[in-house]
C-alpha cells in the first residue's frame, strides 16, 4: 500500500465522517448545535479535498 492508497482512504474515511456529521446537524439537532455538527462537516470536507488534491503530489 503506498502513499497515494493511503491518501486516496483518508480522503474516502474524512467524507463519510462529513456527510454523517452534516447528516447529525440536519436531522438530529435542530437547534443551534446542528450548526455546529454541519460546520464541522463542512471542515472535513475541506480536509478532504486538500488530501486529494495532494495525492498524486507526495
Amino acid at each position: 500500500m503506498n502513499k497515494n492508497t493511503v491518501l486516496g482512504y483518508a480522503t474516502l474515511i474524512m467524507i463519510i465522517v462529513g456527510i454523517c456529521l452534516i447528516a447529525l446537524g440536519a436531522f438530529r439537532y435542530h437547534e443551534v448545535s446542528g450548526y455546529g455538527f454541519a460546520a464541522v462537516g463542512i471542515g472535513f470536507f475541506a480536509i478532504a479535498w486538500v488530501f486529494n488534491a495532494l495525492k498524486g503530489r507526495v
